[in-house]
């Protein structure tokens, strides 16, 4: 299929051809019949991109800020790696679309095949023939109303939102600053609610429509005109409400709206514009200043938007949805017009030339539309006609070889990545790419912009979103799994049973069943060629300092201090419903560096936290009396080191500090320093791939044995229990 991309390193904007997405439980797979250009947002995105770097840093400081703070914990390549393959990677457009479903996920039963549906989302809406969209984020679309008007569902869901922000009421006047596609949906939703609207910007065209659509009066912010009509509206008084629908790096809005709005008065930021507020004329004025955040309640929130949970009608009453599925309802009875706000409809085969008339100012426009393929057309115009709906062509998805003999023993090692997410592109896929003897065949992803990019950075032979296909290729020598937290033990479940070779991204697993379920896999295929990607024990630093140690005669003692941080609001390693906990996602790679040290498994986990569970201290005992404690906190300096280690034992100590720099103390005059820049951190993800390499392409043996694989899975998830039970917890033995 196709779809709308824009490259954020270079700004190239493209039309590429990428895999069908797959339909997933609790969504619809929707083929595009119309979808709509974002006059303001994406023209804003567009020009961001055609930037110089140091333009780019300056338009989102927060973004460099993200950076500094990688650069401490990971160091400058790491750090580079992931900040590049981010900048240098296709990235999607588009929000708001109509089209029909083709494909209905397990769980959705308020819409069938061939209903259309108005899609709302920056990840799910895209200007693409095919999307998948979770069930919060579509409603469906009246009868009789025309799908290309339905496209207008999320921006009129966006004003929508602002509007009831404003908490606008019979009878009040408003001011709309900003006569785009926003302020002009505003100016017709204040309008139909029995408010006066007074509206401001530059553009005499602009003022002059929205004046058709029902504003009072209209005009430059720097006219007289303006503050003429709205003394005459208020009798003197100024506005009840002023909507800041406008963009750009001026202030004369918030000034504007100052100058103009009554005692007390509401201000509503919607758009994107400059908000220095002069402190004496808001004070005095008492104004009461508000955001309006997109196109609702749920917007941001991950649980509502991709796992499909309502807010409660009694508690929250307007949610996103239920904003769209409103602004559709004003469209279907007459309420709100869109069309004279469609200043363009481009074939979207022509998206590319679009976007660059906008951009270069040829073509000038409130709203553009793009419109998809024939079939899906004349599907769309035959519901418009009150015809049944026209029966859609069956998805046909790419993926998949033709099975092939055992590999040669010279013949490359064919891989398949499950997975292309941040780790995979910055960690694993550079040291792979650049590995002789090593050939990337498919790469699978549920989203097929993420595919895409990783074959053309990568060089995949295939991009697909076929899991099944790529499992039941026998040329496929080994499957990388690098998904999210909750689909690793069933995806290696699956991949163990087609007989492939599995390097998986830790936790192998997050429940005690999801263990035994691969285990089980394991035991019916007979097949335990599984690597899970603890690398801290192939880090070169490391791995010397150990042999610097020496073999030791008695007990040990590690003290690990992992000094984590805290997560991003928003971040996906926080939904601990479906992810699990943050430890349990990354607290195996601590555990099995432990054990790797005191070459042995822990027999007993003890775990105590900080009231919250925002700081664990969790001690492990080994059979030879040897103990680990590790401390894994979240509420240290960002400045200060992410690991740092000690191994004491036998009068010596082996220090390691975030593989930076690493020494040994054993007694005699000069001990073994080892001093390293920042920019030289290396925590061994390339040593380990190289030995997984290596055991695949020889038949060898696993780089870490799937006992121990085990008993570091089994401990980290006994951290939990231990904190729940207030005991040690006692683990059996896995050899």
């Amino acid at each position: 299929m196709k779809q709308v991309v824009q490259n954020y390193k270079s700004g190239e904007l493209a039309l590429l051809d990428v895999p069908v997405p797959g339909c997933k439980p609790g969504g619809v797979l929707v083929r595009t019949a119309y979808s709509l250009i974002s006059t303001g947002t994406e023209l804003m995105k567009v020009s961001e991109a055609g930037m110089s770097m140091l333009g780019k840093a300056r338009s989102r400081p927060d973004q460099v800020a993200k950076v500094v703070q990688s650069v401490a914990a990971n160091g400058v390549p790491a750090t580079y790696r992931k900040v590049m393959g981010k900048l240098d990677s296709y990235t999607p457009l588009g929000y708001s679309l109509c089209g029909v479903v083709e494909e209905v996920g397990a769980g959705i039963d308020d819409v069938k095949v061939g209903d259309l549906v108005a899609c709302a989302g920056n990840e799910h809406a895209l200007h693409a023939e095919l999307n998948w969209v979770p069930k919060n984020l579509y409603a469906p679309v009246p009868d009789g109303l025309a799908p290309r008007h339905a496209a207008f569902g999320t921006v009129g869901s966006i004003a929508l939102q602002g509007v009831r922000q404003g908490e606008s009421r019979l009878g009040e006047v408003a001011l709309v600053i900003g006569l785009g596609l926003i302020g002009q949906l505003v100016v017709q939703l204040l309008t139909a609610s029995g408010v006066l609207v007074v509206g401001v910007d530059p553009d005499p065209v602009r003022c002059e429509l929205a004046e058709r659509l029902g504003a009072a009066a209209c005009g430059d912010p720097a006219s007289a005109a303006v503050e003429s009509a709205v003394a005459e509206l208020t009798d003197g008084h100024g506005v009840d409400q002023v909507y800041l629908a406008a963009g750009g790096g001026s202030n004369q809005p918030v000034e504007l709206a100052a100058r103009l709005s009554r005692d007390r008065g509401r201000v509503v930021d919607i758009g994107k514009c400059r908000l220095d507020l002069p402190w004496n004329a808001y004070y005095e004025k008492e104004l009461d200043v508000r955001f309006s955040r997109s196109y609702g309640p749920g917007r941001y929130d991950p649980e509502y938007e991709l796992e499909g949970r309502d807010y409660p009608i009694g508690y929250v009453r307007w949610t996103e949805r239920r904003n769209l599925a409103c602004f559709l309802g004003l469209l279907a009875r007459g309420r709100v017009d869109v069309e004279p706000l469609v200043s363009h409809v481009a074939d979207f085969d022509d998206a590319v030339e679009t976007y660059q008339s906008l951009k270069d100012g040829d073509l000038k426009a409130v709203a553009v539309l793009f419109r998809y393929p024939e079939q899906v057309k004349e599907a769309a115009e035959a519901r418009e006609a009150g015809a049944p709906a026209v029966a859609v062509p069956a998805v046909k998805r790419p993926g998949g070889g033709v099975p092939a003999s055992a590999r040669a023993a010279k013949s490359p090692v064919r891989l398949a990545f499950v997975g292309a997410g941040n780790y995979a592109t910055s960690m694993l896929l550079p040291h792979l790419a650049q590995r002789e003897g090593v050939e990337l065949s498919t790469v699978v992803t549920t989203t097929a912009l993420s595919a895409a990019n990783a074959q053309r950075k990568f060089g995949f032979a295939e991009a697909t979103t076929d899991l099944d296909a790529v499992l039941g290729d026998k040329s496929i020598d080994a499957v990388f799994v690098v998904t999210r937290h909750s689909s690793h033990a069933e995806l290696t479940r699956k991949a163990l049973l087609a007989g492939k070779t599995v390097f998986v991204e830790k936790p192998l697993a997050l429940t005690e069943d999801e263990l035994a379920g691969v285990l089980a896999a394991v035991e019916e295929s007979g097949n335990d060629r599984l690597q899970v990607g603890f690398n801290r024990r192939f880090a070169p630093l490391l791995q010397e300092a150990r042999k610097r140690f020496g073999a030791r005669t008695g007990p040990a003692s590690v003290r690990y201090l992992v000094n984590a941080g805290r997560l991003d609001h928003g971040s996906w390693y926080l939904r601990q419903g479906t992810e699990g906990s943050r430890f349990a996602g990354e607290g195996g790679h601590f555990i099995d560096t432990a054990s790797w040290l005191l070459e042995a498994d822990p027999v007993s986990v003890y775990a105590t936290a900080t009231s919250g569970n925002d700081d664990l201290q969790i001690v492990l005992h080994y059979p030879d009396g040897s103990t680990a404690a590790i401390s894994y906190v979240t509420t240290g300096s960002p400045g200060f080191p992410k690991e740092t280690l000690d191994l004491i034992a036998d009068g010596r100590v082996l220090r390691l500090d975030d593989f930076v720099r690493a020494a040994v103390y054993d007694g005699r005059p000069k001990r073994w320093v080892s001093s390293r820049l920042p920019k030289a951190r290396d925590k061994g993800q390339n040593a380990q791939l190289a030995a997984f390499v290596k055991a695949v392409r020889t038949g060898g043996p696993m780089p870490v044995p799937l006992e121990s694989l085990v008993a570091t899975t089994a401990a980290t998830l006994a951290v939990q229990a231990g904190l729940v039970g207030g005991a040690p917890v006692t683990l059996a033995s896995t050899r």
